[in-house]
């Protein structure tokens, strides 16, 4: 929480939109999206609609199509969709 709480997702969102072509900064950004937005409490829910609601989904999925030969990009970007879109609050079926 205190990562997100000092913008780490806003700063994920401006790195992943400002390094489209560089595999290694696209990786590391999707795997710290990834964990910020792991977990299922109240928080975590908050966390994952406010990478929704930047734009997080999107930029992770271009990073996924800008780099289809990169395991890394590939496993981590799995795995941030996977955390930010799952949940159990009102708003998780529209991040599906």
């Amino acid at each position: 929480q205190r990562a997100a709480d000092a913008g780490a997702i806003e700063a994920i969102v401006a790195a992943l939109q400002a390094h489209p072509q560089v595999a290694d900064v696209q990786q590391e950004c999707v795997w710290a999206m990834a964990s910020v937005c792991a977990g299922t409490d109240a928080a975590a829910l908050a966390r994952k609609q406010r990478a929704a609601d930047a734009g997080g989904i999107e930029l992770v999925v271009a990073a996924l199509q800008a780099h289809p030969q990169e395991a890394g990009v590939q496993e981590q970007g799995c795995r941030a969709l996977c955390n930010v879109c799952f949940g159990t609050d009102a708003a998780g079926g529209a991040r599906k």
